[in-house]
């Protein structure tokens, strides 16, 4: 297992330390991660991503999707039908799963949508106004008026 050491980024930024849980967290999980059921991230606009997963065998009223702080979870559970069935050979995969993805901060669930045995999720980032760069005026200083001294004053 490998260790990183934030310490440079704590001496220069305030608030990244969910950051280095984030990054320690995925690295304690990286080698016992499921692969069922398969799936895609996809970056289809500036701001815009796909996730698709392969549900062949579910029906969309057995799969489930939910956001709860900050984590996208999507789970499958087959109904009891394979009971009554007599298989020769069983090769789709219908088990239950439960996956989840870490959503950064401004992003939201567009939709889902069942089609063809694949599950999409559609997200959006939606970064609010004051987030976004603005672009601030350069004003010069007001002239200030010229100071006359008095002559007479001077010696």
């Amino acid at each position: 297992m490998r260790h990183f050491d934030f310490s440079p980024l704590y001496r220069a930024s305030i608030g990244f330390d969910e950051v280095a849980t984030m990054m320690d967290r995925m690295m304690a999980s990286d080698g016992g991660q499921p692969t069922y059921p398969p799936y895609n991230i996809e970056k289809t606009a500036e701001d815009s991503y796909r996730i698709s997963i392969a549900v062949a065998g579910f029906a969309a009223d057995e799969l489930h999707v939910e956001v709860k702080e900050r984590s996208l979870v999507i789970s499958g559970r087959k109904g009891d039908d394979a009971k009554n069935r007599s298989f020769l050979h069983r090769g789709i995969a219908t088990r239950a799963f439960n996956r989840k993805f870490q959503l950064a901060d401004h992003v939201a669930i567009k939709g889902a949508s069942h089609e063809d045995g694949m599950l999409h999720v559609d997200l959006d980032r939606q970064i609010p106004e004051a987030l976004k760069p603005r672009e601030i005026a350069i004003t010069a200083p007001a002239s200030k008026p010229a100071q006359v001294v008095d002559a007479t004053a001077v010696n």
